[in-house]
């Protein structure tokens, strides 16, 4: 059994510091958001993921998990200090690293045992060797005992937990062997493939997979414009697509574009260290662009078949960036809303998990308790968000509350066959069915 001290409890924190723990070791995690402490001492999450409040609280029965706001108690005797800070955009999309810094000098300043400091936050490359600068000079008078290892998260919102103890790998950077091998044996029990790198390559291998399956979006959403104009089906060609195992089934699914905690800024930080190394990020730019043009075109297909968005009733299905999570960080949705309502549309929303976080940032909307309450008296209805709620959702009962019969399907979740059959006009992403009705 290891004490590990995990610094952040945001959901990269939290799930890493639980699962440890449900792998038998002590553990505490630590924030400095004492209201975010205090509630998940009680056993309030401050996130919605699935089934980790049971394995918040079975952990925390055990006593080997504890939530703490005090430093010199979280780091005493441990022999892991995972850094799992926030890194938000700055204003030019590079990664704001103040909060890791934060969390090196505290380290540096608490810490007299040796240890290993493991980067768990998505850090710009270099970050790993700038960490042991921060510490080294701010210890200068006291030398620290210590070694830093990159450890990249690939957590999923949604699936984090399934993602943490079933990984498809583990990567680790460091640059010596001792150290690096001391945190693999902290993942041992889960009996996948850990790979051992420098700290740069390790950092990139999180860059570079992130934005990766952000190009796989947007290539398949640009050819999904394509199929519109040329009559194809992109859910066919994503299939066919699909079959060869080069390509494979995931991320070639067309619909309003990436959103969330980490495309956005991992692939603008991304593009950002491209351009400061002296490279031109060509392909990483139109990824970009291509994503924020995919909400654009929503706006278009209403105003097209609405004639004007001028105090229309748009309803909103879906707030969260993605099914089973809260997290509407750069979700498309909240792009949508603005840009409707930049053209004078009257907006009313429904999600089933994200509504308290979306009353923060969304304004001048109404807040539905469920689908029907979005769809009375709304002249069309966008689906933003694919939860498995509206999958069997009562076309005809939401063709009763509707005042104009006009359904976008963001996420081309519905059969156009079964929708139109309802009297709706049906729009979707690059499947052909453009308004029509049966």
């Amino acid at each position: 059994m290891s004490k590990i001290c995990v610094i952040g409890t945001g959901y990269v924190g939290l799930v890493t510091g639980t699962c440890f723990a449900d792998l038998g070791n002590d553990v505490t995690c630590l924030d400095v958001d004492e209201n975010r402490i205090g509630n998940l001492k009680k056993g309030i999450m401050p996130i919605y993921e699935p089934g980790l409040e049971e394995l918040v609280t079975r952990n925390v029965e055990s006593g080997r998990l504890c939530f703490t706001t005090n430093y010199a108690e979280a780091v005493k005797g441990a022999d892991f200090a995972f850094i799992a800070v926030g890194t938000p955009s700055g204003g030019d999309g590079e990664a704001d690293l103040q909060y890791v810094r934060s969390a090196a000098e505290s380290i540096a300043d608490l810490v007299n045992d040796p240890i290993v400091v493991v980067n768990k936050s998505t850090v710009p490359v270099g970050t790993g060797d700038w960490v042991t600068e921060i510490i080294t000079k701010r210890r200068a008078g006291k030398p620290l005992d210590f070694m830093v290892v990159s450890n990249p998260e690939f957590l999923r919102e949604g699936s984090a937990i399934n993602d943490f103890m079933f990984p498809d790998r583990v990567v680790l950077g460091s640059s010596k062997p001792e150290p690096a091998n001391a945190v693999a044996q902290l993942y041992e029990p889960l009996r996948c493939p850990i790979m051992v790198t420098d700290i740069r390559t390790a950092e990139m291998i999180k860059y570079a997979s992130n934005a990766f399956l952000a190009t796989k979006i947007s290539f398949i959403n640009e050819i999904a414009n394509m199929c519109e104009e040329m009559g194809a089906n992109v859910s066919e060609v994503s299939r066919g697509m699909g079959y060869d195992h080069r390509i494979g089934t995931h991320f070639i699914d067309a619909g309003l574009g990436w959103g969330g905690s980490c495309f956005p800024k991992d692939v603008k930080a991304l593009a950002h260290m491209a351009v400061l190394h002296g490279t031109h990020p060509q392909l990483l730019q139109a990824v970009i662009e291509i994503n924020r043009n995919q909400r654009r075109r929503v706006v278009l297909k209403l105003r097209k078949a609405l004639g004007s968005l001028d105090d229309k009733v748009i309803g909103i299905l879906g707030i969260s960036f993605k099914p089973n999570t809260d997290d509407i960080r750069d979700a498309p949705s909240l792009e949508v809303i603005h840009l409707l309502q930049n053209e004078g549309a009257v907006i009313q929303v429904y999600d089933p998990q994200a509504m308290e976080n979306a009353k923060k940032e969304v304004k001048r909307v109404k807040f539905c308790e469920n689908p029907y309450q979005v769809a009375d008296g709304a002249d069309a209805l966008i689906l933003a968000t694919e939860w498995n709620e509206f999958k069997q959702i009562d076309f005809k009962k939401i063709h009763a509350l509707m005042r104009q019969h006009i359904i976008l399907d963001g996420r081309n979740l519905w059969n156009p066959e079964l929708v139109r059959s309802q009297g709706f006009k049906y729009y979707d992403i690059g499947r052909g069915t453009n308004g029509e009705t049966e």
